[in-house]
């Protein structure tokens, strides 16, 4: 059976780093991040906006996991409120799939460290630890990324979904 492989976690944990080495390490997988969906200039964060990035997700999503190529659809996104993932999933409720969700998390000095390298703004950085807290408690399998090499964070998300 196809697997949906959701990666969440606040900016800056590494979500599009790990994912980058997750989907070349895995036979027939395709790879979504939902960032892409928001490349946009400028960035207006409005409910126009939202419904036409979920909209493109969702088209995404369904035409990779309709798609007969893909064994293993990767998606990563911020997605703070699992309410957030459940709309999309339910939008996906007429395909026969399996969901793993994976939550990347770190100390809040590791995500201090990992966001002033990527030079993101005192702005974003205070979001984002802000934001920290909130995937403490959600229903998902969540890895501690603080001391982890890339390597490491990938081979533990392959055992999740159990290779």
């Amino acid at each position: 059976m196809k697997k949906l492989i959701v990666i969440n976690g606040t900016m800056g944990v590494g979500k599009t780093t790990i994912c980058k080495e997750l989907y070349k390490s895995l036979d027939n997988a395709v790879w979504l991040d939902g960032d892409w969906c928001w490349m946009m200039n400028p960035w207006i964060v409005n409910e126009e906006n939202i419904r036409m990035v979920e909209n493109n997700i969702t088209y995404l999503l369904r035409s990779f996991l309709t798609n007969s190529t893909f064994d293993y659809v990767i998606f990563n996104w911020v997605l703070h409120r699992e309410g957030i993932l459940d709309g999309l999933l339910d939008r996906l409720s007429d395909l026969d799939f399996q969901v793993e969700k994976v939550t990347l998390t770190c100390s809040e000095v590791a995500l201090r460290q990992r966001m002033e390298h990527d030079n993101r703004s005192t702005e974003q950085i205070a979001l984002s630890v802000e934001r920290l807290r909130l995937y403490e408690n959600m229903d998902t399998s969540i890895i501690d990324t603080t001391e982890m090499p890339i390597e490491e964070i990938v081979r533990r998300i392959e055992d999740i979904i159990k290779l």
